[in-house]
């Protein structure tokens, strides 16, 4: 009996008749096809006119910030890996045109261009707009560790410098001694006095370096902290003249200068700080912020702080929102959790003619049913900004709105890290990274505007 087989011929021998076209290689709806189209319609110049035009001839700026939008889009961030994608992968192959730029090629792009591209940033937006898929008017801010390109090993604290300057120096003395000594005996084999010394000396000198940054971020914090005492003391003494009573409680203590003995310094990224994380433990990290459109959930400005809380970034991410183009629209409400919570965030808020809706205190994840339907308390007379915020809070509006909050910038750094697999930092340095935190949130953009362009 003779077994009929239908299958078909694998032939890898025979060549194209006629060239390939990479355009056809791709679905007509794919990502990578999106993310040209969108490029194609930003202004470029500023990239392309930096290059002299002489020598061997440079790969196009639209390709390699093609080649980048698309990998942190889909999770390919090393240039290395970037590289190796143009020749494994068809939507790769696509963008790069069948070329194949080596990865020096592109970390170089990438950090020769990280301020240009936080300007292409607001461009994606302004496209965003044009497409009718962006609306700013209630938005939501909140921040999230992400781990800087350095270990929290490698920290050193300022009490720990002081004990392993104090020990070389002594091992210093000693080698002098020897080197002094007229009879060398006991100078162990191998031993290179004026090898050893050098090798001390230049311990020394790093973190004599890494103390006096440690003691120049000490010095601001000082000042920071005292200017803060001032503001409190004189608070403090505007409610004894207004109530003609002592506040109770112990008045505020001042600050004390100088560093601490657990004040640290990262010897591979100095700008990094270690932070507490949302599982547990601490790591080495930044605080990276976005503002999110509801709805959208587009963002529409984006920051990196050493700051592990998020309690001073309301006012600088509103700054940055305020400086959107006047096309983009202006906000009308920001949802926030309470770790953005102060009196002046409320009147930040407020100053520049935004509704605030920041949370107080943490709030229930499982509310009663009693809590769910309580009938509405009366406004109180003349509240404060804060006052007024908190009764707005417990208004069947105000849960409505701030409900939004978790399902808006919450989500958005949950696909950023998980499903584009965004965990930690490529590059070095807080300005290099503010760049990086751009080109993601710019590629998540993308990522976003294309999912909505295919919804019915």
């Amino acid at each position: 009996m003779v077994l009929m087989s239908n299958f078909r011929q694998v032939d890898r021998g025979t060549g194209f008749l006629l060239p390939p076209s990479v355009d056809e290689w791709l679905p007509e709806r794919h990502l990578a096809r999106f993310v040209v189209e969108v490029i194609d319609g930003l202004d470029l110049k500023a990239m392309s006119a930096s290059y002299r035009g002489s020598g061997s001839a440079s790969y196009h700026p639209s390709m390699l910030l093609g080649l980048l939008i698309y990998g942190y889009a889909t999770g390919v961030f090393s240039s290395r890996k970037l590289e190796r994608a143009t020749y494994d992968s068809v939507a790769f192959r696509f963008i790069a045109a069948n070329d194949h730029p080596d990865h020096d090629t592109i970390a170089a792009f990438r950090r020769r261009f990280l301020r240009e591209i936080e300007g292409l940033f607001v461009q994606v937006l302004l496209l965003a707009r044009e497409m009718g898929v962006l609306k700013i008017g209630t938005v939501a801010l909140d921040g999230t560790k992400i781990h800087a390109n350095a270990s929290r090993h490698s920290a050193l604290s300022h009490e720990h410098a002081g004990k392993i300057e104090a020990q070389l120096k002594a091992e210093v003395a000693q080698l002098l001694a020897k080197a002094e000594a007229a009879d060398t005996a006991d100078v162990p084999d191998g031993m290179s006095i004026p090898e050893e010394l050098a090798r001390r000396e230049e311990r020394l000198e790093k973190i004599a370096e890494a103390k006096a940054k440690i003691e120049a971020r000490a010095a601001e914090r000082f000042a920071r902290e005292r200017a803060e005492h001032e503001a409190r003391l004189a608070a403090r003494a505007a409610r004894t003249e207004a109530t003609g009573k002592k506040p109770g409680g112990f008045p505020p203590s001042p600050p004390a200068p100088g560093p601490r003995p657990n004040d640290q310094i990262n010897l591979t990224d100095e700008d990094s700080r270690i932070m507490p994380m949302a599982g547990g433990g601490f790591e080495q990290s930044y605080n990276a912020q976005a503002m999110v459109a509801a709805g959208s959930m587009l963002v529409v400005a984006a920051d990196v702080t050493q700051e592990p809380n998020d309690k001073r970034q309301l006012e600088p991410m509103l700054a940055r929102t305020a400086a959107l183009p006047e096309a983009l629209g202006e906000p009308i409400t920001v949802l926030a959790d309470n770790g953005y919570f102060s009196e002046a965030n409320v009147n930040a808020c407020l100053a520049v003619g935004i509704e605030p809706l920041i949370a107080t205190g943490r709030q229930p994840h499982h509310p009663t049913l009693d809590q769910r339907f309580a009938p509405e308390t009366p406004a109180p007379d003349n509240p404060t900004p804060v006052q007024a915020m908190s009764h707005r809070l417990n208004t069947a509006r105000g849960k409505a709105l701030y409900g939004l909050r978790k399902q808006t910038p919450e989500p958005v750094f949950g696909i950023i890290k998980s499903v584009m697999g965004f965990r930690q930092f490529s590059l070095r340095g807080l300005d290099k990274v503010r760049g990086e935190w751009s080109l993601v949130t710019t590629a998540w953009n993308i990522k976003r505007m294309f999912a909505l362009s295919v919804q019915p």
